[in-house]
């Protein structure tokens, strides 16, 4: 097998003792091994996901039987838009521990793959009520976000209007639902409630998680020039300092939404993987109604309609896609990128 160089300082200490706990069941010196591995996963997930995708494929050869492996490699494949393989991963972790804490991302995954109906559907199981705030926060987004995906974007901002949204207590979570909020708002349309909550946004993100003040910004009509300008050639006359700085070019502040594409599983994957199942069976007719709940579930109309629903009725349809049986989900998808708007873009390590 193919080890990827760690640097020296990395001991494999700095992961979270629940992490620890769980490599308990290896060798000594396998256990070390693994733990390097993942420390190197959370350290370039975020700037590098590519290599942290890496250092996740290595760790899992070493003990794919480890949930918090399968985790880590699940985060790693989701960071680089590989949503089928990290739906898989997510799968097998959750199969394995019995928790419902990767119950959003797995239905972020669902929009990555070009199924919005599916991630609509798992934001009206139970599941989502064995969640705690912060895992519902993240159900509403994504429910958002999949409402977005089908052209209902009236039906998103009624998803995301909850007594989290209106609150004044800044939380982990506040920034980007004001900012989801803004974004739908903006989409629709009402480009004055849309400053607001942008302005609203840039308030609570004291870490600049979100783009929440070039946004505001550029609704403003503010234009960010470089302030170095352009050097001069040799032997190139300049005209008066106005028309230089007229002729510098504005920074590009409206942020991109990336391709959700991803690849699927790698079959080349060693032998000692275990074999993911399929836990996510199509829901029923079944929604969240009230707005203290934690998501407006609303279910997906048939996928000929793409229509919002400005009202949020949240009735099921018995049309709605569902999951591929085997857990081996289809091919790649144009929609934007989980994350990219409305939803988990970063994972907490």
């Amino acid at each position: 097998m193919k080890r990827l160089p760690i640097p020296e300082d990395v001991t494999g200490e700095e992961i979270d003792k629940d992490v620890r706990q769980e490599l308990l069941s290896l060798p000594k010196t396998l256990a070390e091994d693994v733990a390097r591995n993942l420390v190197m996963v959370a350290r370039l997930i975020d700037e590098d996901p590519e290599g942290a995708y890496g250092y996740s494929r290595v760790a899992l050869r070493l003990a794919s039987r480890v949930a918090a492996v399968r985790e880590a490699a699940g985060f790693a494949a989701y960071a680089t838009q590989k949503y089928s393989e990290a739906l898989g991963e997510f799968r097998a972790a959750r199969r394995m521990t019995g928790n419902t804490e990767l119950w959003p991302v797995m239905a972020d995954c669902e929009r990555g793959l070009g199924r919005p109906e599916k991630a609509l559907d798992m934001a009206g199981e139970p599941e989502v009520h064995k969640l705690d705030k912060a895992g519902q926060v993240e159900m509403r987004l994504v429910a958002a976000g999949a409402r977005r995906d089908l052209g209902q974007t009236e039906a998103a901002i009624v998803t995301l209007q909850s007594p989290e949204l209106a609150s004044n207590s800044v939380q982990p979570w506040t920034a980007r639902l004001r900012y989801a909020y803004a974004d739908a708002l903006l989409e629709a349309g009402r480009e004055d409630e849309a400053r607001e909550w942008f302005a609203k946004a840039v308030e609570s993100d004291k870490d600049g998680s979100t783009d929440a003040s070039d946004r505001l910004a550029e609704l403003d009509g503010v234009e960010f020039t470089d302030a170095l300008g352009d050097e001069e050639e040799p032997g190139f006359e300049t005209g008066d300092e106005d028309a230089e700085a007229g002729g510098r070019e504005a920074a590009d502040v409206t942020p991109t939404a990336s391709a959700g594409t991803d690849a699927a599983l790698d079959e080349s994957t060693d032998e000692d993987l275990v074999e993911v199942e399929d836990v996510v069976e199509t829901a029923g007719a079944d929604h969240l109604a009230d707005a203290d709940d934690a998501v407006i579930g609303e279910d997906a109309p048939d996928s000929g309609d793409a229509s919002g629903d400005a009202s949020g009725d949240t009735s099921a349809d018995d049309g709605s896609a569902s999951a591929d049986p085997d857990g081996d989900p289809d091919g790649d998808s144009g929609i934007d990128a989980p994350g990219t708007d409305n939803s988990r873009n970063h994972m907490d390590h």
